[in-house]
């Protein structure tokens, strides 16, 4: 067994915050080296965010897995030139500063892929390399409401809703890693590298690609419809007698039918009015109300039972201490335990894909700033300690 799928590739993760960094992330989970480059002193932005323990972030903890971190000031022509020494000996380099920025810097992809031509760069930006919006600076939430996410996302007379994480920046990600995947393949077969240009709205914007769709071909613009869904019924959260939560799915017309042998309607089987997928969506408040007494009277345990009897798509609305202690996700290892320097243990989510050749894995968690300074400026370029100090006084690391 390989536990190395990305074995022998080096990444620069120069990126901050989330997109960048967690893509090169999901490569260092599969073998790749992963080099995080900093700002000396403050490190990424990411270590400021959210809940901290005794001091250390918690969210960087995760997103530094198996990376090795060097402090390095980008805005200084030394710190750019040592950089540029990192490139020649990298696969991938990921970064994610505004377009403009990379050329005052001299780090754009036609400066750094004449240092190393099978080079592979992701430039991830807010609204990608081309356009007016090109240079605009750009977050997540402003992709989560151009992308149209937000214009689908709430009750119907409520406002348009942000989700409570990253979610266009998670989005990229997984589009990123992806992307850089195909680009070694094709690097592997022809040898030429390649510049992947990545935004943070088109991937959301694909994601939510069904309201362009019926727009285009309709004329149609879809509104909120809430926890319902406008193509399927039932599809909803639901209010158990024990003031639980849990949500039902009917998007495969056979499951659809089932809700109805399960809260004993089975005759609504053989009625055109809600056995018909497109005429049960008329009838969808109907519908819904039946599904919502039915759970109403029961406690969250009981409905999942006779749903699970029935062969119903349904779970329970989970927070983060549910979630980590259902007996299935525990069965399936979902989170794991990592031993940490500074936090002693830190439950994390393990890697995602579950690879039988090439299974993932977390060898440690997010270091401090320039941790590996000497190993990587010593050990990859070879600068002296007399270097190095004179670096570190003046800055640069």
């Amino acid at each position: 067994m390989n536990a190395s799928a990305f074995a022998g590739i080096r990444v620069l993760d120069a990126a901050s915050l989330v997109a960048g960094p967690m893509m090169a992330t999901y490569l260092a989970e599969y073998g790749a080296d992963v080099i995080k480059v900093e700002q000396p002193g403050t490190g990424d932005p990411i270590r400021q965010w959210g809940a901290n323990k005794d001091g250390v972030n918690l969210m960087w903890k995760s997103l530094g897995r198996n990376k090795r971190t060097v402090s390095l000031n980008l805005r200084v022509e030394e710190g750019q030139g040592i950089f540029r020494h990192l490139v020649a000996d990298a696969d991938v380099v990921v970064l994610n500063t505004r377009p403009s920025t990379l050329k005052r810097w001299g780090l754009t992809w036609e400066e750094l892929s004449a240092i190393q031509p099978g080079l592979i760069m992701v430039h991830v930006t807010g609204y990608g390399g081309t356009g007016p919006y090109s240079d605009k600076p750009g977050f997540g939430t402003i992709s989560e409401a151009m992308s149209g996410f937000s214009h689908l996302t709430g009750e119907p007379d409520g406002p348009p809703t942000l989700p409570g994480f990253m979610l266009a920046d998670c989005v990229a990600a997984v589009h990123g890693a992806f992307a850089i995947s195909a680009a070694l393949l094709h690097r592997e077969r022809t040898g030429e590298g390649q510049l992947i240009d990545l935004s943070l709205l088109e991937p959301l914007a694909r994601f939510a690609e069904q309201a362009t769709l019926v727009y285009d071909q309709l004329g149609e613009i879809p509104a909120r419809v809430g926890n319902k869904w406008s193509i399927s019924v039932p599809r909803n959260t639901y209010k158990t007698s024990d003031n639980q939560w849990l949500a039902v799915s009917g998007s495969a017309q056979t499951i659809a039918l089932r809700v109805y042998d399960a809260i004993g309607r089975p005759e609504l089987r053989e009625d055109p009015e809600y056995a018909d997928p497109l005429r049960r969506i008329a009838n969808r408040d109907v519908v819904d109300q039946l599904i919502a007494d039915w759970i109403g009277a029961r406690p969250l345990q009981t409905v999942l039972d006779e749903f699970d009897a029935s062969g119903v798509a349904s779970g329970p609305v989970y927070n983060a201490k549910q979630l980590m202690n259902d007996p299935h996700v525990m069965a399936r290892g979902t989170f794991l335990s990592v031993a940490d320097e500074e936090l002693n243990s830190v439950r994390v989510q393990a890697p995602v894909a579950r690879m039988s050749r090439t299974p993932g894995v977390v060898r440690h968690l997010g270091r401090s700033v320039g941790a590996d300074n000497e190993e990587i400026l010593c050990g990859l370029l070879g600068l002296t300690e007399v270097e190095m100090s004179d670096l570190r006084e003046r800055h640069v690391i």
